[in-house]
């Protein structure tokens, strides 16, 4: 049994202790670095593995031919956009997701996002921390947060654990989700609206959406320009749902009085020449809300526990098989 553990090259010293915790005893476990550069040398190490694992190195159609005798790729997220996991399907491989591990961290760290911008949490620091100055309204034009309209884009678990959490502080919560009934999504405690309703009604907006070839982008000048109360924007679920250029525009032009990301488009962006980075109405993080102690544990043991399922010839045991292989 030869597992592969793609990385790249910033977390190729990581400790594999928890995945080899999972596996017998003689099963081969290989770290391989990917870059593009030496993307033919990565395929070449995964040539002969029978599952691959991967963080957030992208599995194209490229790599997948390499994988001669592979069954199972196992992402160690939630969300399996950057592996093509229906040209694995046609190849007979499994692709392997986790199911949920982070729900509370992901929804934390949202409110905490939320809450730094509506009471200008940087401008503060700033004016204390460096410029040595006691002055209580250096931030001028804070709201209070009772009352406020959330709009939340996505009203799975982590939405509705940002719900939860909004709730406490007397927020009204509005919902977009169009996988999810009216009547169910008003159970839930929220007031269903259209994508249109949730961008023109919201003093907040939160995407916790799957990224998907729909909502690529969703949020762009366009949606912006719809965005009449100058919300503020969170992105703690993919960097892709936002369009980063007409993001800049909008915070220049008022349509966005601010944003909280904790994902951007790249996950290796460069932070000297990224135009977000440095604006006091802006909160950057990176791709760290998913993070504690807990979750890291469960982020690597279940993904090599989903490999061994797999691999056994037990699909359905397996946490969460995303393109349906094995599962008939």
């Amino acid at each position: 049994m030869k597992i592969i553990i793609a990385e790249y090259p910033e977390t190729a010293d990581r400790d594999l202790s928890i995945e080899k915790s999972v596996f017998p005893k003689d099963a081969e476990l290989a770290l391989a670095v990917y870059t593009e550069e030496t993307e033919d040398e990565f395929i070449e190490t995964c040539r002969d593995a029978d599952a691959v694992l991967v963080g957030y190195v992208g599995i194209s159609r490229k790599i997948i031919d390499g994988l001669e005798k592979c069954k199972v790729i196992s992402v160690q997220a939630t969300g399996w956009n950057y592996v093509d996991s229906e040209y694995a399907r046609e190849k007979g491989i499994a692709v392997c997701a986790i199911g949920e591990y982070c729900t509370q961290e992901v929804a934390d760290h949202t409110i905490m996002l939320m809450l730094a911008l509506l009471k200008g949490l940087k401008t503060y620091e700033r004016s204390v921390q460096t410029d040595k100055e006691w002055i209580y309204n250096a931030k001028p034009g804070l709201k209070r947060i009772e009352g406020l309209k959330m709009g939340i884009a996505g009203y799975g678990k982590i939405g509705k654990a940002v719900a939860k959490r909004a709730k406490s502080f007397g927020m009204e919560i509005l919902a977009y989700d169009p996988y999810i009934p009216d009547h169910v999504i008003r159970q839930m405690g929220a007031e269903p609206v259209t994508m249109d309703g949730l961008l023109e009604q919201s003093d907040v907006i939160t995407n916790h959406m799957n990224l998907t070839a729909e909502n690529q982008g969703m949020f762009n000048l366009e949606t912006f320009k719809k965005m009449k109360k100058n919300p503020i924007l969170l992105n703690v679920a993919r960097g892709g749902a936002v369009n980063e250029e007409d993001l800049v525009y909008a915070l220049d032009h008022g349509m966005v009085s601010g944003a909280g990301l904790d994902v951007l488009s790249s996950e290796t962006p460069d932070m000297d020449t990224c135009p977000l980075v440095g604006r006091e109405n802006v909160i950057i993080t990176p791709h760290s809300a998913f993070y504690s102690t807990t979750t890291e544990y469960l982020l690597y043991k279940i993904p090599a526990e989903n490999v061994l399922r797999c691999l056994e010839g037990n699909y359905k045991e397996a946490n969460r098989v995303v393109n349906g292989v094995g599962l008939d």
